[in-house]
């Protein structure tokens, strides 16, 4: 009964398949089953790959890609103006990068925020990522250079 385009979900992480955790437990009014969790979780995870297999191979998500891109570079410009901008964003924290809740303004990314409370089985996928993040950012240096 809730509408998607309403609903928003606070997804941390990296880009690609289990390095993705979107924060369920924090959409307001909803409970959620482990069952749920983890078809949800599943599914935000590998929507991608939803949309190549419907297309039987003949194409990717990258409409998705660029429609992210878009309410992103929107939200990047009115931060630049002075608007309250909050959404995550794929920032440096340590020695690996992590997409967070980050506050945005007239410099860019000015507070990166805490990803705020994580249930039992967030707090489970999100240890389980961090290697395989790790190993995707270092694969990422390796492939710039």
């Amino acid at each position: 009964g809730w509408s998607p385009a309403s609903t928003e979900v606070t997804v941390v992480g990296g880009h690609a398949g289990t390095t993705i955790l979107p924060l369920l437990s924090q959409v307001e009014g909803a409970s959620f089953t482990e069952e749920q969790l983890e078809a949800l979780t599943h599914r935000i995870q590998f929507g991608g790959d939803e949309v190549v297999q419907a297309k039987a191979g003949a194409g990717s998500a990258t409409l998705s890609m660029a429609y992210a891109g878009f309410l992103f570079t929107e939200n990047v410009l009115k931060g630049f103006k002075g608007d309250d901008v909050t959404m995550c964003s794929f920032v440096q924290q340590g020695e690996t990068f992590f997409s967070s809740p980050c506050k945005f303004g007239p410099s860019g990314v000015e507070e990166v925020l805490d990803n705020g409370p994580m249930n039992e089985f967030e707090t489970a996928k999100f240890n389980e990522m961090t290697g395989e993040l790790q190993g995707q950012v270092e694969k990422g240096y390796k492939f710039a250079q």
